[in-house]
């Protein structure tokens, strides 16, 4: 019987899945043309720390990048959030965050234990995981942590552009995407959500062992439907999602030099953008201009400055340019959006 059932939904999901995805691309609904590579230079984890603050001015003053989130969890938050009501126009939104991943530098909801004691791990602070947030969290708790973040900007005079999610936590279960969804129709800001062709990201989830569909992750069949009702609701949709490059690294015996980490990253980022499809994407970075402390913070400090020096980098630019990619922003989306009927 279970299994009868379980046949029966798949193919419901796969019939719904091929006749509600459009071959017109939602760059395309949202006004550019046929065959239009737009794309969102996108860095997470501002306010994380100092240098996070500072190598995302950096990339986005002195670079390519043009979007950033922050954490409203972290502690470094206020500087940033300074910086931002001095320069309105830069395009902000919340990394809403729901896992604290490091070692010794921890943060924990902004609800607090009393109000939410599944999110919180022993020491008190957010669980180091998306797989212990899900085993632990519900989905009011959850709720509760996204309107206190998304409050807490407003409070502090920091109107986000949109919402995505710190390590892809909220889309561990169904039950927190099902908040993080609701939540930005309630409150009309713009979600991340991949809910068109998603080529690369196919090619990501593929490669980490996803199960598939006619050669399509299950997660994406199902980021299509929800992208579906996510435009009904009146917010644009991606149609593309490019997050791979934290896992990118110099080979083995090769120095972490600036110059060594600037000509691999960049080489990579041009790489994997030539391979993209039509359509709006966003590309994930993590731009940190990394100081001697960082590395109590994290290990990851020749990532996150390799994304910066690339950033910065002229040939990366110059790439930009003559490969005739668009760049935009999510609150030049939501503007679009709202022009469409």
């Amino acid at each position: 019987m279970i299994r009868t059932l379980f046949i029966a939904a798949v193919a419901v999901m796969i019939t719904f899945g091929v006749q509600s995805q459009d071959k017109e691309t939602y760059a395309e609904k949202l006004g550019w043309e046929k065959g239009d590579r737009v794309l969102i230079l996108h860095i997470d984890d501002a306010g994380m720390s100092y240098d996070s603050n500072l190598g995302t001015i950096r990339a986005l003053e002195e670079g390519a990048a043009n979007s950033v989130s922050v954490m409203m969890t972290c502690p470094w938050v206020p500087g940033f959030v300074k910086y931002l009501k001095e320069n309105p126009a830069v395009d902000a939104g919340l990394h809403l965050t729901m896992t604290s991943e490091w070692e010794d530098y921890r943060w924990g909801p902004l609800v607090g234990k009393p109000a939410a004691p599944g999110l919180v791990d022993e020491e008190g602070a957010m669980w180091r995981n998306k797989r212990l947030l899900k085993e632990n969290a519900s989905g009011d708790e959850v709720e509760m942590e996204i309107r206190a973040q998304i409050e807490r900007a407003r409070e502090m005079g920091f109107e986000p552009t949109h919402l995505d999610s710190h390590m892809g936590a909220l889309f561990s279960s169904p039950k927190f995407i099902k908040k993080y969804v609701e939540l930005g129709i309630e409150y009309q800001i713009p979600i991340m959500l991949p809910g068109g062709h998603s080529t690369a990201l196919s090619k990501q989830l593929m490669d980490e062992g996803s199960k598939s569909v006619f050669s399509v992750p299950v997660e994406v069949r199902m980021a299509r439907m929800v992208g579906k009702r996510v435009w009904n609701k009146g917010l644009p949709v991606l149609d593309d999602l490019h997050s791979v490059s934290y896992g990118w690294k110099l080979p083995e015996g090769v120095e972490a030099t600036d110059e060594n980490l600037q000509k691999m990253k960049t080489e990579r980022y041009m790489e994997d953008l030539q391979e993209l499809q039509p359509g709006v994407t966003m590309v994930i970075m993590h731009c940190t201009d990394t100081s001697e402390n960082f590395d109590k913070i994290s290990a990851s400090g020749d990532s996150r400055r390799g994304d910066l020096l690339a950033m910065r980098d002229p040939k990366f630019k110059e790439f930009i340019e003559d490969e005739g990619f668009i760049l935009t922003t999510w609150r030049e989306l939501k503007e679009r959006r709202d022009s469409v009927k």
